[in-house]
């Protein structure tokens, strides 16, 4: 499972979630949206960095994240 780190009034992070829902449209690629601002720690450790993408507690992706990047990074 693929979680993605957001947060409301982010524009990157909608495009990040958009560019997702475009993998998710040729890739069998499940992924779990999680809002920084909802946990105090979550929100410490990736407020500068959002949008973050990670799979098994390790960073995959972070701030611009584009289709081909995803690609890349999900090695599909």
């Amino acid at each position: 499972m693929i979680t993605l780190y957001t947060r409301s009034n982010c524009p990157l992070c909608d495009e990040a979630k958009l560019m997702l829902q475009l993998v998710q449209e040729d890739f069998p690629v499940e992924f779990e949206e999680v809002d920084i601002e909802s946990d105090d720690d979550l929100h410490e450790k990736y407020m500068l960095m959002i949008p973050v993408l990670e799979k098994n507690n390790k960073i995959l992706l972070f701030g611009n994240i584009g289709y081909a990047d995803l690609l890349e990074a999900l090695e599909l």
